[in-house]
């Protein structure tokens, strides 16, 4: 089978080339590339690499913040039939090592940021002996090594000759991508992702959002999380300009939009709040008219961040995704805000699924499937009723090879007929709208129901009082487990003690308030907690941003004496 009957992520240079040869691809700080540059730039990368040792199906691991250097070279990787493997830069040395001994890289590739980890590597590299050559992308800091296994991007760039670029190659297996993803555990997994499965992420985004050649995309969410890879390559194949800043930062953004008339970007909820918490105190709303896509991930965007996201960029769509890492990213697309709608504003379960329904299954909409993209709901009980709520499954060109293990994939969450757990819990209503309700294994126990903390999570979070709540369940003779719901309460407001009494002027939260909340938003009385805890400090998260409830539940137990009864 040839190349081109299989779809290789390097296929967007031509069309790259061809569109864009003497307009901007990316712009990084002071450096421009046009598509031109830009392509010679990869093909370049890819001879020194290959000219180094990098052959087809070695590993390649990436730490280092956004820059058009890295997404030049996650390119080169591939085009040589190797495999990328981006690390966390947040992540510490140990987690980091931990990655690598699952992937055995045979280089290392890292910046500024992130050169410390060659340096330790380069005094204990008996722990990694797959590592036998170092890359420093950035300007060359005098404390990099000069011999023989260190390459830096000055010596690279040397690597331009004028023949043709032979056809990309595959690495074994089509894989193109080994993208870690911690769960809640905080031990990684090396997700193994094929370029097909990267094409038809792409085209999925192109088609749901819209993206296209005219778009200058700001690249908020880091390349080493499966959405900012997704994006970018979506991008890529879109043909639009990318404008990189290192990290996020809510004045960088602002500014990169204003400067380069930033069309789209993406968030997670944490950046929005950023976002539009910087833009109340300095006023930057007309910065934000150019924007007219925003794709929200990494969780639910509540309607107080929606409204303020609308206000701030005023002609944009504003898009939410579910999905995965081991799902390529996206698995559900849909429309939280649209401007030429004169609909807007309206709730979307109460146009689309009868309310009732909604309060008995609970959860919250996240949208219909991706073309490309089965799902299916599996009942853990044998239930044939329509709808039921049960294990959410995928399957599709955009499921994951397998985890990688040092140099075998390991497939144990598919089934016999392919079909991929995602781990979460959900139903889908009569429109093909999938309703998310919580992960499986957060399932708390109470009464002999079963309460998805996710869900009386989403209620909570509505009041305006609360900036953050975890609910987790701690054990109980009568009820196995109750549920406490721990609370962080935003500034200006107090928290009161059930029996004061409530001044009207004043923001008051109490458990009263919080219980009286969740009955008016016909949260079901067993899904609401009776015991409520401020928490005075941040919740913990992992390095991909994920809570570690279990952290929460073990610090709860350990610090507080809970009442003996509901």
């Amino acid at each position: 089978m040839d190349t081109y009957s299989r779809s290789h992520v390097c296929l967007c240079l031509r069309r790259l080339e061809a569109i864009r040869g003497h307009a901007p691809v990316t712009i990084a700080g002071a450096r421009r590339k046009t598509g031109s540059k830009f392509v010679e730039g990869v093909h370049s990368l890819s001879r020194a690499l290959a000219d180094s040792g990098i052959a087809r199906g070695d590993v390649v691991a990436i730490a280092a913040l956004n820059s058009d250097w890295y997404v030049q070279l996650f390119l080169a990787i591939t085009y040589i039939g190797a495999i990328v493997a981006p690390l966390n830069h947040r992540w510490s040395f140990e987690e980091a090592r931990v990655a690598m001994k699952l992937v055995n890289p045979k280089m290392l590739v890292v910046d500024e940021h992130c050169n410390r980890w060659a340096l330790q590597l380069q005094e204990e590299e008996k722990n990694l002996p797959s590592i036998n050559l170092y890359l420093h992308i950035g300007e060359s800091p005098s404390t990099f090594s000069c011999n023989h296994n260190y390459l830096t991007i000055e010596m690279v760039r040397r690597f331009v000759e004028a023949s043709p670029m032979p056809d990309p190659i595959f690495a074994p297996g089509d894989i193109a991508l080994i993208c870690f993803t911690s769960g809640t555990t905080g031990k990684p997994k090396g997700v193994a992702i094929s370029h097909t499965a990267i094409i038809v992420q792409s085209l999925a985004k192109i088609s749901n959002i819209g993206y296209g050649e005219d778009d200058v995309y700001l690249h908020t969410a880091p390349l080493c999380h499966i959405g900012g890879i997704s994006s970018c390559l979506a991008m890529l194949w879109a043909g639009g300009c990318h404008i990189l800043i290192p990290k996020f930062d809510a004045r960088l953004t602002f500014e990169a939009i204003k400067e380069f008339k930033v069309t789209s970007f993406i968030t997670v909820p944490a950046m929005m709040a950023d976002l539009v918490a910087y833009e109340r105190k300095f006023n930057l709303s007309s910065n934000g008219e150019t924007v007219s896509k925003v794709l929200n991930g990494g969780g639910g965007l509540p309607q107080e961040l929606v409204r303020g996201a609308n206000r701030i960029f005023p002609l944009a769509k504003i898009f939410s995704a579910y999905g995965m890492t081991e799902a390529c990213s996206s698995l559900t697309f849909m429309t939280l805000c649209d401007p030429t709608d004169k609909r807007n504003g309206i709730s979307f379960h109460e146009e689309t699924t009868n309310g009732t329904l909604v309060r008995q299954l609970g959860g919250v909409c996240v949208g219909k499937p991706a073309s490309h993209v089965q799902i299916k709901i599996s009942s853990s009980n044998g239930s044939t009723c329509d709808p039921f709520v049960g294990n959410i499954m995928t399957r599709g060109l955009h499921v994951m090879a397998g985890y990688w293990n040092h140099r075998e994939l390991i497939t144990l969450d598919f089934d016999e007929k392919g079909w991929l757990e995602t781990g979460d819990i959900g139903w889908i209503d009569c429109h093909g709208n999938l309703w998310l309700i919580g992960r499986k294994k957060a399932c708390i126990k109470s009464g002999g129901e079963n309460v998805y903390p996710e869900e009386v999570e989403a209620v909570i979070s509505e009041h305006p009082g609360i900036s953050k709540v975890v609910v987790v369940g701690v054990p109980d003779i009568r009820l196995n487990e109750k549920l406490v719901a721990c609370l962080n309460i935003k500034e200006g407001w107090k928290w009161v003690d059930r029996n004061s009494k409530y001044a009207a002027e004043e923001k008051q939260v109490s458990d009263e308030i919080i219980q009286y909340h969740c009955r008016h938003k016909n949260l079901t009385r067993f899904k609401i907690p009776k015991i409520y805890m401020l928490w005075g400090k941040p919740f913990p998260l992992t390095t991909t941003g994920k809570l570690r409830r279990d952290e929460v539940r073990k610090d709860l137990l350990s610090l507080v004496q809970l009442p003996s009864n509901l």
